[in-house]
């Protein structure tokens, strides 16, 4: 054993019967570890009351850990979502909306992307001496005019390192079909077709220059014939498995298309290498799971271990996953220097279903799931945040918080300042998380769906209360239904949702399922509730100031920004397949 290895091993002793002591690290700047699952429900979680899942580690995370029961989301879509918690700020604010029916970026091929001018968590960390990275799903768009020039990469929002998957997991990404033949030959049909140019060319000259007597059909027919095979070889490729599934390490693409089945535990394998890179610190890492999203690549070591069919064995091959993290943080001694989060982008799809069986997560009590920007469904979140011996272990915060909120929190935790030039709409949680304070610092929360607002959260300052006003609501179909079976998402805007004047209004604190409205005979405050937070939403539309919608006048497929790995159109390509990730 080296001496290496062996200080490794005996630093982890010493964290484990010791766990109180930390590394000789300054407590000023903390490693950052930031976990986001993809459409987890709150539901599902052990430590949020569900008792048939199992979830140890990320139960072990909130006991050891502060608990955030009233946690929100700033969008039920992924986009939106992710993009409001890089930047601290509501995505109607970024332009990452949209007035349309889509609400995410819907193609690699798709112009959309993240503005340049806006400043992520990841880009104050990296001016405070950070490491960053982020490994995992992105979804923050790709390319601008070219399949090459990667403006909306994440190196140009501070992340120093991305390993994982530009795009999101879609329907055709999984299961995925043998792909050997494909690798095999694709070099082989590459020269073939040069080869056959390079003598169709060779008949041309020769034809011109009258040397040889060819009848101009047989020159014709070889050039039909390379033309044909181009033409099919590239027909195969218009199926999203190639064009969408796939992982890049910084700027090179390393599967196309990408295994998806084992991509969860190459990327717990990039998270821990990094950490491991970095472990003098301080880093940032972001691990954003491609768990729990549908199509749900699962391993076979976990297909069946679960009483919810393929839903429950990915959430909880996910949670073993944020076990191997957790461990890998106690094994380099980090465990008492590192601030870790848990959380998920939204509420849990309701409406992802194959025949009877769900695919979708379940949100508990809470009324509505993903795509619903007003019912608590969509868009609260578990939120776990642990850092041993600054925060107290075991602890219940019942207030409201936000994703925005990672970005003033890590900047206060770093020694950062936030953008004083424009509005940020998180709030710094130390202050909330160590009881200096007892009340959250936001008043109100707006809820959009995607341009349009749904519904605002207000918690006064006098008041235990939290009200709910609903301006506009969803229509669940088929009638009767409590989510949107016909059209998969529920929509934001049009015959599909219902306008509501007076809004409807509810006590979250009394009625957290928002199963009763409220009215005038049996509320007396909703004369003065929907008054004051009617003035609200004025201030709060007078501060948004008009931007590009970039998910809906940039948010369509054109073919020639596709990334592909080789020479196109025979993008295929595989460089992790003898990589072994057994014992991650």
């Amino acid at each position: 054993m080296t001496l290496r290895r062996l200080f490794i091993a005996l630093s982890w002793i010493c964290v484990l019967l010791n766990p109180c002591r930390s590394q000789e690290v300054p407590d000023d700047k903390p490693n950052v570890v930031l976990i986001m699952v993809d459409d987890l429900g709150i539901g599902d979680l052990g430590c949020f009351g569900n008792d048939t899942m199992r979830t140890p580690n990320i139960d072990r995370l909130a006991k050891e850990g502060v608990k955030l029961n009233h946690h929100i989301s700033a969008a039920p879509m992924c986009t939106p979502s992710r993009a409001a918690f890089l930047t601290g700020r509501y995505p109607i604010r970024s332009g990452m909306v949209s007035n349309t029916q889509n609400r995410v970026i819907i193609t690699l091929g798709a112009p959309a992307g993240l503005p340049h001018n806006e400043t992520t968590f990841a880009a104050l960390l990296k001016k405070q001496g950070y490491s960053t990275a982020i490994i995992g799903k992105w979804h923050q768009g790709l390319n601008c005019q070219s399949r090459h020039d990667q403006c909306h990469h994440p190196n140009h929002y501070g992340f120093d390192y991305f390993y994982g998957m530009p795009f999101t997991l879609i329907d055709p990404c999984w299961p995925d079909p043998s792909r050997d033949t494909e690798l095999a030959i694709e070099s082989r049909i590459w020269f073939c077709v040069q080869l056959v140019a390079i003598a169709a060319l060779t008949l041309i000259l020769v034809k011109l220059c009258h040397l040889i007597a060819l009848p101009w059909f047989f020159i014709l027919s070889l050039i039909l014939f390379i033309f044909l095979l181009g033409y099919f070889w590239f027909s195969s490729y218009t199926s999203p498995l190639y064009w969408d599934c796939l992982l890049l390490r910084q700027h090179d693409i390393t599967e196309q298309p990408m295994k998806a089945e084992r991509a969860g535990s190459t990327m717990v394998k990039e998270a821990i290498s990094f950490m491991e890179r970095n472990r003098e610190g301080p880093f940032l890492l972001v691990f954003s799971f491609l768990h729990v999203h549908v199509p749900l690549p699962t391993t076979t070591e976990f297909i069946g271990t679960s009483q919810y069919g393929l839903y429950g064995d990915n959430v909880q091959e996910m949670d073993s996953m944020v076990g191997k993290i957790l461990d890998a943080i106690d094994f380099f001694g980090l465990r008492n220097h590192t601030l870790v989060y848990f959380t998920s982008d939204h509420g849990g799809h309701l409406e992802a279903r194959v025949g009877h069986s769900q695919r979708g997560g379940w949100n508990g009590i809470y009324k509505g799931g993903k795509g619903m920007a007003g019912w608590e469904g969509g868009i609260r979140v578990p939120g776990l945040i642990r850092w041993p011996g600054r925060l107290l272990a075991g602890k219940v915060i019942d207030e409201p918080t936000s994703l925005m909120d990672m970005l003033p929190t890590l900047a206060a935790v770093s020694g950062g300042m936030v953008p004083q030039d424009r509005v940020i709409d998180g709030r710094n949680l130390m202050p909330l998380l160590q009881g200096e304070v007892q009340r959250s610092a936001h008043e109100f929360l707006f809820h959009y769906c995607g341009a349009f607002l749904h519904a605002v959260r207000w918690h006064p300052k006098d008041s235990e209360a939290v009200w709910k006003v609903h301006y506009v609501t969803p229509v669940f179909q088929p009638p009767g239904a409590q989510a949107c079976y016909e059209t998969l998402y529920c929509q934001c805007s049009g015959n599909l949702v219902t306008y509501h004047d007076p809004p409807l209004l509810f006590d979250i604190t009394k009625d957290p399922s928002e199963s009763t409205p409220l009215t005038q005979d049996t509320e007396p405050l909703f004369d003065v509730v929907i008054r004051t937070v009617a003035n609200a939403v004025k201030e709060h539309k007078r501060s948004i100031i008009p931007v590009q919608q970039q998910l809906s006048e940039l948010n369509y497929d054109n073919p020639w920004l596709k990334p592909c790995c080789g020479v196109f159109p025979f993008c295929l390509c595989d460089t992790e397949r003898n990589i072994s990730v057994v014992g991650l």
